[in-house]
């Protein structure tokens, strides 16, 4: 592992594919130019709208995503997170899913999210994303890379479960992503703190990719794409406009936090 530069994009998607990846494409071409070897897009970066409208149009959705994801790879000679789209499956539903593709356009790990947001929320809306979404069976698979570190993926509502980063920091991640679509209601109480938390019990680099501002109707979120380091300090949030959050990840960071505080090794219970 070396130190590099990772970027946490922050979107506005809407209800239509090509306008979404257009932004996305923009913003990957961003972070690359200021130097980013690793960058992460948000959930339903691909598309935010009615479920009734994804769960319509999710095979196509998903196939031009995948297409989307490794020809970005590929051209701009980066390792990039799709932090969660459709794929549809045989029960009607589809996975929320997290893809994450190397610079040679090849899939490195795949993630289906296991909590969904069956939510409600005090601001009056109301969210039941097991209507059209089947959870994820399976814990995430920690992806061992050369250069980049251990990366482990997780989406959105996940963040709230530590059980499932306890999962991937046991499996040696050295990195987090947390890609979200969180809610303004409840982001601005709980997003920071939650991403703060994963990052210091477990002593790794968080990535959390955020959309931001109105999406659709009354679907607001939260922003804040952030980048937190082993020791829980933000290194890079973008606010709530669209745009990065860059930062660099840095190995001899990670070993200090790790040795100066090493509660990882400290525990009883498994």
């Amino acid at each position: 592992m070396k130190s590099y530069l990772a970027a946490a994009v922050q979107m506005t998607s809407v209800p239509d594919l090509h306008k979404n990846l257009a932004q996305a494409e923009e913003l990957i071409d961003l972070a690359v130019r200021q130097g980013a070897e690793l960058v992460g897009l948000p959930e339903n970066f691909a598309f935010m709208g009615e479920e009734s409208d994804k769960l319509a149009q999710a095979a196509h959705i998903a196939q031009e995503t995948e297409k989307f994801l490794s020809t970005m790879a590929q051209r701009y000679q980066v390792t990039l997170l799709g932090g969660g789209f459709p794929i549809p499956t045989d029960s009607g539903k589809v996975y929320n899913t997290a893809l994450l593709v190397n610079p040679s356009g090849q899939e490195l790990s795949r993630y289906y999210k296991v909590h969904l947001f069956d939510v409600n929320v005090p601001d009056g809306n109301t969210y039941r994303e097991s209507t059209t979404v089947m959870a994820g069976t399976k814990l995430p698979d920690v992806c061992v890379t050369e250069n980049l570190g251990n990366i482990g993926l997780s989406v959105c509502y996940d963040v709230r479960f530590p059980e499932i980063y306890r999962h991937m920091s046991d499996k040696g991640a050295h990195i987090l992503f947390v890609p979200a679509a969180f809610t303004a209601f409840t982001g601005k109480d709980h997003w920071q703190i939650l991403l703060q938390a994963r990052a210091i019990e477990n002593t790794c680099y968080v990535i959390a990719p955020a959309q931001t501002g109105i999406n659709y109707n009354r679907r607001q979120t939260h922003g804040h794409a952030m980048i937190i380091d082993p020791w829980g300090m933000i290194l890079a949030d973008a606010g709530d406009k669209i745009g990065v959050a860059i930062a660099e990840i840095n190995p001899q960071r990670l070993e200090q936090v790790r040795r100066q505080m090493p509660s990882l090794q400290h525990r009883i219970f498994n």
